[in-house]
């Protein structure tokens, strides 16, 4: 189980207003922002309101070095989250469907961020 991921991007203001727009259908928001201090970076928070689990730093992408998946409560929200990412500036990767290739009751959406970087919204039923 995952507890946390730091994705650098190249613009945090920019990568903020994305993530803002396109997470908001999965309730996901930016809410704790971090003051670094000896050699940390500041972060970004993104996550329930309650807990943190996303965040980023200004820095360098590396899109080819990882693909992450945020977890969707029903089929109509990765729905909702593509048309939001796609309205934020988000490309298309692969939009929403079944993955049977996967295995029965996978619905995802795949886009990339204004880095490059490409990630999906599932629906495992």
């Amino acid at each position: 189980m995952m507890d946390h991921i730091i994705l650098s991007v190249s613009d945090v203001q920019r990568s903020l207003k994305f993530y803002e727009a396109a997470l908001a259908p999965l309730n996901i928001s930016m809410f704790m922002p971090f003051k670094g201090e000896d050699g940390h970076a500041d972060l970004w928070g993104f996550g329930d309101g309650k807990r943190a689990f996303f965040w980023l730093k200004q820095g360098t992408p590396f899109p080819d070095a990882i693909h992450w998946g945020f977890e969707a409560a029903g089929n109509q929200e990765v729905d909702a989250f593509y048309q939001a990412a796609m309205a934020a500036g988000a490309k298309d990767r692969i939009s929403p469907r079944a993955r049977l290739e996967y295995y029965p009751g996978y619905y995802a959406a795949d886009v990339i961020d204004p880095d490059g970087y490409h990630f999906e919204v599932v629906h495992k039923s």
